[in-house]
């Protein structure tokens, strides 16, 4: 519930606060569609800060438990995207540009592909093998933020920017970039 409820909030928040204020029920109508992933994550946040409470272990426990699963429904999510035909690519030349056939007729960066390659499987690997030694605590879930926000700092480059957004600052700067920037620097 964490995931979609902060996936939806974060969607309207971060990239539809225009939308929201001119129609607020807007915010119920998920069937319109609308999920972001760092809104997904606060909400996932907040979900296990209470089981953790609940079972009376440190949060960062249960995170460094959970950080190396969750690659899987990352990767998931991408395929998803990919099959949706949504979240493409900036127009490309390169041989393994496609078209995305409700957007245009421009081959396109296969952006969804690059995403679950890097947040699915590099970032699951990457998980996977530094948590199978004991770490200090907080350091699993540190890697998970770091790799994260890079891996999707560097994707931003190939994915078409939100089309009512843009860019954010300096011609290249997008919304998931700069979203992304809190989680390299502040990982614990």
């Amino acid at each position: 519930m964490g995931a979609v409820i902060g996936g939806r909030l974060g969607s309207v928040f971060f990239y539809n606060f225009d939308r929201f204020l001119a129609d607020p029920i807007w915010l119920f109508r998920v069937w319109e569609g609308g999920m972001a992933f760092h809104g997904g994550l606060l909400g996932v946040l907040a979900s296990f800060g209470w089981y953790s409470r609940r079972l009376g272990k440190p949060f960062f426990e249960t995170m460094d438990f959970v950080a190396p699963l969750v690659p899987f429904g990352l990767g998931a999510g991408r395929i998803g995207n990919f099959i949706g035909g949504e979240l493409w690519g900036r127009p490309t030349d390169l041989p393994w540009g496609m078209v995305f056939p409700y957007v245009d007729a421009l081959p396109r960066h296969p952006s969804q592909l690059y995403q679950f390659a890097l947040e699915g499987v590099a970032l699951f690997a990457l998980l996977w093998w530094f948590s199978s030694k004991p770490r200090p605590r907080c350091s699993i879930t540190g890697l998970f933020g770091v790799g994260y926000g890079v891996f999707r700092f560097v994707v931003e480059f190939a994915r078409q920017p939100d089309a009512d957004i843009g860019f954010i600052a300096f011609d290249w700067l997008t919304m998931g970039q700069l979203l992304s920037l809190p989680m390299i620097v502040s990982a614990p």
